[in-house]
């Protein structure tokens, strides 16, 4: 082999390496974490009847919703996704930790919920009816066509 013949393969190697470097880094999934995952070592510190809320708040922070309707209930709700390229994300894993709190605001009860618990929604994509017609493209563009004047009844226009 030729000195200029194996400079040629090396290169032509070396392009089809880098080649495929950049499609397999194409394809590596964006992974995306939101809310608060919560970590369950953190949450099995947590001791109802010996916890209070400001160890909660310690331990796992802020949480991510109180109840509407009862502000002894905290919410901590997370997520994590992936998602390759252009096809939808994909949920890899869920956490939702619901502390309730008694009045003086001790920790009572600590549930964890997963992504085994959740439950798919199918949507309804309905459109609310509207009195009137619908106009087209063009009616919408020269609709208006006419409609204003450069000045108005006291003589004065745009900008005067």
């Amino acid at each position: 082999m030729t000195r200029s013949n194996f400079s040629a393969l090396r290169t032509a190697l070396l392009g089809s390496a880098l080649l495929a470097a950049t499609a397999a880094a194409g394809c590596s999934p964006t992974v995306a974490t939101r809310g608060n995952l919560t970590d369950p070592e953190l949450v099995a510190e947590l001791q109802p009847g010996q916890s209070r809320r400001d160890d909660v708040a310690a331990v796992l922070g802020t949480p991510t919703s109180v109840g509407t309707f009862d502000p002894n209930v905290w919410y901590y709700i997370g997520q994590k996704t992936e998602k390759t390229a252009f096809f939808e994300p994909e949920v890899t894993e869920r956490r939702v930790v619901i502390a309730h709190f008694d009045d003086a605001g001790i920790l009572r009860q600590l549930k964890t919920l997963d992504k085994s618990n959740g439950k798919d929604i199918d949507l309804v994509e309905r459109t609310t009816p509207t009195s009137g017609r619908e106009m087209g493209f063009l009616e919408q563009m020269m609709g208006n066509v006419g409609r204003f004047s450069a000045k108005d009844a006291k003589g004065k226009g745009p900008g005067s």
